[in-house]
């Protein structure tokens, strides 16, 4: 309860310091450096070495493409009947078919399924999210906008991704033995910065502005992402006969809040950026009711 409430008071924080304070212009650019460049490598080098891989591990991974295939399969004809351009159904893509299973949600399963479950957790961040960003993101982006997505770039984009080179690195320790215990201590110390600063970064660009004809797509994007996504990802586990706390991190991360890179890309590809922020912001306020529901449920 204490971890669940350190991360509403993070966030709350940067709410209230972006709308009262006048913080240093920059301040959440800089903050996000130092959260994907140190605290999540650091994080991910101090977890991977401690797990032991376990054939379920494939349903962390298989939830998060699902997830984006989904919102692609479901928003293309379904806008294109309901009369939205292009752009728009590009940004609901994006938002609604990626998760934030990295600034929210490593804090948020810290907070309800602790160490062991963020372990789990990052595996579907940087072997499921993130791939599915790095080319699901960027294909869907560059489609949505009419421009040409460039395959180098993508392959470049996922393979020099420091949280990524971690993964590897954490694999290859984790083979050898683990790390010192020196070592180990500082990689915990450095990764215990995630979670307020993501969280008070969250809340530093945080906004929630409905305009006309916003209703539509926030509430039929918010439903895929936030209910029947998990839904369908709690399904396929029972279905495949996986279990216990992979089940319920699979399903968990399927149902973070919409991914704050997602609208930065829909922002720079102009697809509808006031939608894709409504949607983020939105998102973010129901998921931190929703995600605690579905762990509850969970059990």
């Amino acid at each position: 309860m204490t971890a669940l409430f350190l991360l509403l008071v993070c966030l709350a924080l940067g709410v209230l310091i972006a709308r009262f304070a006048h913080p240093p212009l920059g301040l959440a650019q800089g903050l996000n450096w130092w959260v994907i460049n140190i605290a999540l490598p650091a994080l991910v080098l101090e977890l991977i070495p401690r797990l032991h891989f376990e054939w379920q591990f494939w349903f962390l991974v298989v939830t998060q493409y699902m997830v984006m295939i989904g919102a692609l399969l479901i928003f293309d004809p379904l806008g294109r009947r309901l009369g939205w351009s292009r752009a728009r159904i590009g940004a609901v893509i994006l938002v609604c078919g990626l998760g934030n299973t990295s600034f929210m949600g490593y804090p948020l399963l810290e907070a309800l399924r602790g160490r062991e479950g963020l372990a789990l957790g990052v595996i579907a961040d940087q072997v499921g999210c993130f791939i599915a960003l790095a080319v699901g993101g960027v294909l869907v982006s560059s489609i949505y906008s009419g421009a040409t997505p460039h395959p180098k770039d993508i392959a470049r984009r996922v393979l020099l991704f420091p949280a990524f080179l971690a993964l590897v690195t954490g694999v290859i320790v984790g083979m050898l033995g683990g790390w010192p215990s020196q070592i180990d201590e500082i990689l915990q110390r450095l990764g215990a910065t995630l979670t307020p600063l993501a969280l008070f970064s969250v809340g530093l660009r945080f906004k929630l502005h409905l305009g006309g004809g916003q209703m539509q797509p926030l509430l039929l994007g918010l439903s895929w992402k936030l209910l029947v996504a998990p839904l369908l990802a709690l399904l396929l586990g029972w279905a495949t006969g996986v279990g216990g706390l992979t089940l319920t991190i699979g399903v968990m991360q399927t149902a973070m809040a919409p991914m704050i890179s997602a609208a930065i890309l829909a922002d720079q590809h102009n697809l509808d950026p006031p939608l894709a922020n409504t949607i983020l912001g939105a998102g973010i306020l129901l998921s931190v009711v929703t995600v605690p529901l579905w762990s509850l449920m969970l059990g």
